[in-house]
């Protein structure tokens, strides 16, 4: 399970398609509606919320929009709750490492794709988040924590 703390416009087709499923999953493990992925580490973030339902539904929303710009015809009945949400804190180290994950998969498999993007210095975070200083995210599994 990803859920990227990028903004949503940075994924290529598949990378949406596999955000809009993973976070549809999330919602339904924090709705206790699927017993499967209830310890998956990316969900912290998302129990320490005073409303962990309503900030699944306010990561969905922005992957419904990117998706309903691109002319894809995702469901937004799936979305449990409205629009709303506090934002919730991603470090800037968390942004740069989940940008360096992104990229190594598109030169895999869409190429083209990150040949069109274009990178500024301060990448834009998914809606739901507020960049604040520091490094990567003590639930990110990486290299060296495994």
């Amino acid at each position: 399970m990803r859920l990227w703390s990028l903004h949503p416009r940075y994924l290529d087709a598949s990378g949406l398609v596999a955000l809009w499923r993973e976070a549809l999953l999330a919602q339904a493990v924090l709705n206790d509606q699927t017993r499967g992925y209830r310890h998956h580490p990316q969900l912290q973030r998302f129990r320490q919320c005073a409303d962990p339902q309503q900030s699944i539904a306010a990561y969905l929303w922005p992957v419904h929009a990117e998706a309903v710009r691109r002319g894809y015809r995702f469901d937004a009945g799936k979305i449990r709750s409205s629009e709303t949400s506090p934002t919730l804190p991603v470090s800037a180290g968390q942004l740069t490492h989940e940008w360096q994950h992104l990229t190594g998969k598109l030169q895999l498999r869409a190429a083209a794709w990150l040949d069109r993007l274009t990178c500024h210095p301060a990448l834009a975070p998914h809606p739901l988040f507020t960049v604040v200083p520091g490094d990567i995210a003590p639930w990110e599994i990486t290299r060296e924590s495994k």
